[in-house]
């Protein structure tokens, strides 16, 4: 199955909300929970167009819980770990549990072509830019339940509080997309049509958004580092998000028996691969920044027998950095190694290719404002960080003013099943989400 462009799939649940002039003291039969929030966000809130209205800040973490483990049995991997590629049987079933939950919240629910979910709260002006939240609900092979997730799944939580990439395209993308294809060469548009998506297109510009639709995006997600949990701190603002970059590298040599052929006629293509990815590690260091980091991920040999001198060799590399022009000196240093390399060994650069190379995002300085403010009325301890994962945000900043809040993961794991976050900690993000948005909606 497709496990290319996991932020495809990005949930996003725009808001529109209604402003009215502050009310300074409580009515007759006035909730008291209504008032504290109108009180923080600047405005009534009254939502005479749907049932439940808030009647509670507090979150409902026993029953978010049980969402979040009833989304990870849609896996393809036995738990604890949790695999969700995206288009997948489980996917699909997946998608159905999120729509699901949506329409309980009362949202208006609706898909674009390639299946990016987007359930809308409207308020007495829906005309208006809407504030978005969302994240990604795929999982990659072997991983955790929390990824993601909690950015799905919590903002329609902060939603009933408040009550009772591609979108982010360009034609470049477009073009790309139409070409990708994954291990089993299945392309991406026929991997969403065997999902009942973008049945009879083959122009995918209609699921872009355009700068304007929303007003803001604000995404909920776990660390994925240990820095909270290690601090003891409840929230992390995010400022911005690394900038990342993937470099597909291959080398080829002559290959041969093991045993028949001696060291000083051999070109190895596999330790060709070998030392370029201790020059990786090399040249991140060099940055002599903490913010630069490296990673060979994926590291393949032909023929890949015990008794048979490595022929070819694939790598890719993940760099990053929240500085764009450091990363990409980075870049350059390795492939200047992997030329060197390729020239001393004997082999054949046959590929060096940067598959992305996306630009930082900075955080929107009123949404920063808005988290800090939200964690601070909750009186939730909270720092300002640099998120160096890859997250949705980072795309729909080309389009909207963007901001993360941060909540802890134990020990930092994540990407694999050990991955957790306390209900604790999941219901203070759902309060602060709830809070920001409320904030942010106002115009």
């Amino acid at each position: 199955m497709i496990k290319i462009l996991r932020f495809l799939l990005l949930t996003l649940l725009p808001f529109c909300f209604c402003c009215f002039p502050e009310i300074t003291a409580l009515k007759d039969g006035e909730d008291p929970t209504i008032k504290t929030m109108e009180d923080f966000s600047g405005y009534p809130i009254h939502e005479p167009h749907f049932p439940n209205t808030v009647s509670s800040l507090s979150v409902d973490i026993h029953s978010l819980q049980k969402q979040i483990d009833e989304l990870s049995t849609f896996s393809d991997t036995p738990a604890p770990s949790v695999t969700r590629i995206l288009y997948s049987d489980k996917d699909v079933l997946a998608r159905r549990y999120i729509k699901y939950l949506m329409g309980l919240a009362g949202l208006t629910v609706r898909e674009d072509s390639i299946g990016n979910i987007f359930g809308r709260w409207d308020g007495y002006e829906p005309e208006l830019a809407a504030v978005s939240t969302g994240s990604h609900i795929d999982a990659i092979p072997y991983s955790g339940k929390y990824d993601g997730i909690v950015g799905v799944l919590g903002a329609i939580e902060a939603i009933n509080v408040l009550k009772s990439r591609l979108m982010a395209g360009s034609e470049a993308l477009e073009k790309a997309l139409k070409k990708t294809v994954d291990n089993q060469n299945i392309s991406f548009l026929d991997a969403a049509r065997s999902a009942g998506y973008a049945k009879g297109e083959e122009d995918l510009s209609s699921v872009f958004l355009k700068k304007g639709n929303y007003s803001a995006f604000v995404e909920l997600h776990i660390e994925q580092g240990p820095i909270l949990e290690e601090e003891g701190i409840s929230i992390g603002v995010v400022t911005a998000i690394a900038a990342p970059a993937s470099i597909k590298v291959e080398f080829e040599g002559n290959g041969g028996h093991a045993g028949a052929v001696l060291m000083p006629n051999r070109h190895d293509a596999g330790l060709a691969a070998a030392e370029l990815a201790l020059a990786v590690e090399k040249h991140v260091l060099e940055s002599r920044s903490i913010d630069t980091v490296g990673t060979v991920g994926i590291l393949e040999l032909h023929p890949g027998a015990i008794n048979s001198i490595p022929s070819k060799s694939h790598l890719e590399i993940d760099t990053r950095d929240i500085d764009e022009n450091r990363r990409n000196n980075v870049i350059e240093k390795i492939h200047q190694s992997a030329l060197a390399i390729a020239e001393k060994r004997g082999v054949k650069l046959s590929d060096f290719k940067i598959l992305n190379q996306d630009p930082p995002a900075l955080s929107d300085e009123s949404i920063i404002k808005a988290v800090e403010a939200a964690s601070q009325y909750l009186n939730l301890g909270h720092k300002l960080m640099i998120s160096r994962a890859y997250h949705d945000s980072l795309f729909m900043a080309r389009i909207s003013p963007m901001g993360m809040i941060f909540i802890p993961c134990y020990k930092g794991f994540s990407h694999k099943p050990e991955e957790f976050a306390s209900k604790e900690d999941i219901a203070n993000g759902v309060k602060v989400l709830a809070l920001t948005v409320a904030k942010l909606s106002r115009y």
